[in-house]
């Protein structure tokens, strides 16, 4: 386009949103991790226990299972990043804000990684997003070559306790990763008897919401677990609900403590993971109490 003063250059307008909205921790630490926070202007309260400091100054909502329109619309958003699990009136709310919304349902690391690179190319950092799911990529490839010739124990791997329900199918790749052979459907319902009839190795409960406070000796004797094989040898453990329940980037601390669950003559023993063995196992009455609360 030109006109009697030369060539004029056309106006540009830069679409990238800038103020996020996200509805599920997984959204949170993807931001995170691709150095996106400072568009962060609400989040829900899960988000804030992973990193505290973002509380201040921010709107905070619910999340994908019971948000509101309202609260939403007051942090004035551009974009709303959800996650499952949804319920549909939720989904209804998230719809009333009229911002855009992307609405995430990983199963498996693959869909974790396209959801990764989605993020970053929805605000315009794509390139930072391959690089991220190339890192990931990269330390679980390195931690399966580290275990692939070791022994390969038979696991079974909990998010809930009431009902027992096993770990996402993600978590069931990154068993496998870290040397394991995964026990049951991943993401179904099972029963005590049927964990009893398969008799794992290790035992391993990821309870969602409750970071690292399964109580692990009171589901070993409530469950009529305690002459399963996991339970004899004391490999009974937890890992942090985050580490494992939350399909981003924070599962290469999962990998990790899993790897080192199932072989710990070979891995390091890092945060987040607890032994049944690291607590007395007949506990004060005022302890089994508190317990009662979780799960």
């Amino acid at each position: 386009m030109t006109n009697d003063q030369g060539p004029t250059t056309a106006s540009t307008t830069d679409h990238t949103p800038r103020r996020i909205v996200s509805l599920q921790p997984s959204a949170t630490v993807i931001l995170e991790n691709l150095g996106a926070l400072d568009r962060l202007v609400a989040c829900t309260k899960y988000c804030v226990d992973l990193f505290p400091g973002i509380g201040c100054g921010r709107v905070i909502v619910e999340d994908s299972w019971s948000a509101q329109t309202q609260p939403i619309t007051a942090a004035r958003p551009d974009l709303i990043i959800a996650s499952v699990p949804y319920q549909e009136k939720a989904v209804s709310e998230i719809l009333k804000s009229g911002a855009r919304f992307l609405g995430l349902a990983p199963h498996r690391l693959a869909d974790i990684y396209t959801d990764i690179v989605l993020i970053a190319g929805t605000i315009g950092m794509a390139e930072r997003g391959e690089q991220l799911v190339h890192d990931m990529q990269f330390e679980i490839e390195r931690v399966r070559t580290l275990a692939r010739n070791l022994s390969r124990p038979r696991v079974f791997c909990e998010e809930w306790g009431k009902p027992l329900i096993a770990s996402q199918p993600w978590v069931a790749e990154l068993v496998e990763a870290a040397g394991g052979e995964f026990l049951g459907e991943p993401g179904k319902q099972t029963s005590e008897a049927a964990i009893r009839e398969l008799d794992p190795d290790v035992l391993i409960a990821a309870w969602c919401g409750a970071g690292d406070r399964v109580p692990l000796p009171k589901i070993v004797r409530t469950r009529d677990w305690s002459e399963l094989r996991a339970a004899r040898e004391q490999r009974v453990y937890c890992i942090r609900d985050e580490y494992l329940n939350t399909p981003a980037p924070t599962l290469l601390s999962g990998l990790h403590a899993l790897a080192a669950a199932l072989h710990p003559e070979q891995f390091p023993h890092p945060a987040g993971l607890r032994c049944i063995s690291d607590v007395p196992k007949y506990e004060p009455s005022e302890t089994r109490s508190s317990e009662s609360s979780v799960g």
